[in-house]
């Protein structure tokens, strides 16, 4: 069974998202896991300010099929996006729809300088031209299992692959 240490990933993303951060950057997390990871990195890289985040169920391409999940946060940026370096974080990277839909709704609040991906875990299956600048892991994962970050509440962070419904 795949064991995967999600601390030392997150160290190892830590370093990363620190190389990608030019000064004023923006880091904004992608809901839910990528929220919880940028709350820790503004924190631990000691940035000021508020990190954002980014919600990615108004410009799903199945939205008339799931319809707005349940419990999903809005996006709630800081500061003007317009003209400045966002870097994206999200927990796992799989098809690119997700993130496909979360640069979407960035557009709908302004044109950044640039945006860069960074990621906890790359598992392949892209459908999408979408690839992170930075990923603390790559791993295969088969299609029927899916790969959900968890955080205790100490803030820790740990993974569970679960079977997809």
């Amino acid at each position: 069974m795949l064991q995967l240490d999600a601390e030392a990933l997150y160290a190892d993303l830590r370093q990363g998202v620190r190389r990608l951060l030019p000064e004023g950057a923006l880091l904004v997390g992608v809901w839910s896991g990528g929220a919880w990871l940028v709350e820790r990195l503004q924190r631990d890289l000691g940035l000021a300010g508020s990190a954002g985040v980014i919600s990615s169920r108004m410009h799903r391409d199945d939205f008339d099929r799931r319809g707005l999940a349940a419990g999903s946060d809005s996006t709630v940026l800081p500061v003007s996006i317009d003209e400045r370096h966002i870097v994206l974080v999200d927990d796992v990277l799989n098809t690119g729809r997700t993130i496909r839909a979360v640069v979407n709704e960035l557009f709908d609040f302004g044109r950044p300088a640039s945006v860069k991906l960074a990621v906890l875990v790359d598992r392949g299956g892209r459908e999408l031209p979408i690839e992170a600048a930075y990923a603390a892991a790559r791993i295969a994962l088969p299609a029927a299992q899916r790969l959900a970050l968890a955080r205790a509440e100490d803030g820790r962070f740990s993974f569970a692959v679960e079977e997809s419904a």
